[in-house]
């Protein structure tokens, strides 16, 4: 099964899609990887989710990703005597430190380390932004505050603080648990929550030692602000606009988005573009105009992958909304401006030969109007760094490593195939040869473009292209 697009369909599982049938379904729709949310997942669900997710892909034959998304630290404000309160513009509301039930003048905030960090003027945002609250004094007990919009707020509504650099970091010890069940079942990639900077990323990177990517969300201002560090730490990034629209102006997330994509697509990170994107179908059988024009604007930007969340998860339409995403994305790259766009952000490739090569192999398929371009990936690199040139043909990548193919799962153009790896340059080129036949690609009669790296498997060492003809029996001649 080839995918007829080159951006990548992740897909929310819950309780409306997590049977085999159903994961199958969406698969058939389009979906490419698989996110598991920890918030709303026990262990035993997790690895039921991964048995069926894999038992899907033995089903079908093709690498699938999973990407199992850690809840992060959640910030709550305590309880109330009568369970909510009515809070009038104007008014003074504290925090504090007090475990007592509140009123209509304070509650109880049970984060100690907010109170080391927050300062006067910084914002305090609750229920996801419906109420915010300006700090007017700020001590180690309490956080004295005007309410600048009011509202109803009941018990155990999430807080945020979009200009505050909260002291701890992005993994709880549930998350930890979590991480630690998730790669030792062998998922793919693990999203981390609550990313303000760097160093929150290396906790993650030290428990998964390599054996899952690890994506970082950006979904507050401070992760923004240090976009540049934090691509270089992680191996993926995630536009979690929802939290963003929180915490930063609504009117500034989508100049932000752009900025992200744009940003990993010159450094070879893949980026996912999250929240909200057919919203509408939760509930109805199809997507609102404007939900359409913001999908098609992910795709148009290159991004490598579109998700959905409660539209799978929960929605009473999952495999509706997966098949009109794909349906969006298939129109999408077949418009003539796509290519205009796509085209017009190219960057240079980077001063190394693995990335000279890759482009080389751009250029060349293009130019001759080739069908495909083979390369040969050990560790994904290579994949990678051909998906970054954003070519107008077909990427197959082969590589011997299971956890390779299924990472790559999520990348733009990325037809991964598990294969073992060349033995020498006449296997390379006959390996490609059947593998562009058997999957769809290339007829006999036509050239294909092959990268490798040799000595062949050694990891990061991509140094060859090579044009192959595929033969009358399917392997490569001349």
């Amino acid at each position: 099964m080839r995918r007829r697009r080159s951006i990548k369909i992740l897909a929310t599982l819950g309780p409306a899609t997590s049977e085999e049938d159903r994961i199958a379904e969406l698969f058939e729709a389009g979906a490419d990887v698989f996110r598991i949310n920890m918030s709303h997942t026990p262990h035993d669900l997790l690895r039921t989710l991964h048995s069926r997710i894999r038992a899907v892909e033995e089903r079908f034959a093709r690498p699938i990703g999973i990407l199992v998304d850690l809840q992060g630290p959640k910030l709550r404000v305590g309880q109330f005597a009568n369970g909510k309160v009515d809070l009038e513009e104007g008014a003074t509301f504290v925090l504090d430190t007090s475990s007592k039930p509140g009123d209509v003048s304070r509650v109880h905030l049970p984060h100690p380390p907010v109170f080391q960090t927050a300062e006067a003027g910084h914002r305090v945002l609750l229920d996801d932004g419906r109420i915010r609250l300006r700090i007017e004094h700020a001590s180690a007990k309490r956080l004295e505050c005007t309410v600048e919009i009011g509202g109803r707020l009941s018990d155990r509504k999430g807080i945020s603080l979009p200009d505050t650099l909260l002291p701890f970091g992005a993994m709880t010890d549930k998350d930890r648990a979590d991480l630690d069940a998730a790669v030792n079942l062998g998922v793919d990639w693990i999203a981390l929550s609550f990313v303000q900077r760097p160093d929150d990323l290396a906790e993650a990177r030290k428990m998964t030692r390599g054996r899952a990517f690890v994506m970082a969300k950006i979904e507050k201002p401070s992760a923004v602000e240090r976009l540049d560090e934090i691509i270089e730490m992680a191996d993926g990034l995630m536009v979690a606009r929802g939290d963003l629209g929180v915490e930063m102006p609504l009117e500034a997330v989508p100049g932000v988005q752009k900025r992200i994509t744009r940003v990993c697509r010159h450094a070879g990170r893949p980026v996912v573009i999250a929240t909200q994107m057919l919203e509408s179908m939760i509930s109805a059988p199809v997507p609102t105009r404007a939900e359409v024009s913001d999908v098609a604007t992910a795709v148009f930007e290159g991004a490598d992958a579109i998700m959905l969340s409660a539209e799978s998860a929960v929605g009473d339409f999952p495999i509706e909304a997966v098949a009109t995403m794909n349906r969006i994305a298939e129109k999408v790259e077949t418009d003539p401006v796509f290519a205009n766009v796509i085209h017009a952000q190219r960057t240079d490739p980077e001063p190394t030969g693995p990335d000279a090569i890759s482009a080389a192999a751009r250029t060349v398929a293009e130019t001759l109007k080739l069908p495909a371009i083979v390369c040969y990936t050990s560790s994904g690199a290579t994949g990678l760094r051909v998906a970054r040139e954003r070519p107008d043909r077909p990427i197959i990548t082969l590589s011997p490593n299971t956890a390779t193919a299924r990472r790559l799962a999520l990348v733009w153009g990325v037809h991964c195939v598990e294969t073992e790896d060349a033995s020498d340059e006449t296997d390379m080129v006959d390996r490609a040869c059947r593998i562009a036949y058997q999957e769809g690609f290339a007829r006999p009669g036509q050239r294909i473009i092959v990268t490798a790296g040799v000595p062949f498997g050694t990891p990061g060492a991509t140094n060859m292209l090579r044009i192959a003809f595929v033969g009358s029996d399917k392997l490569g001649e001349g």
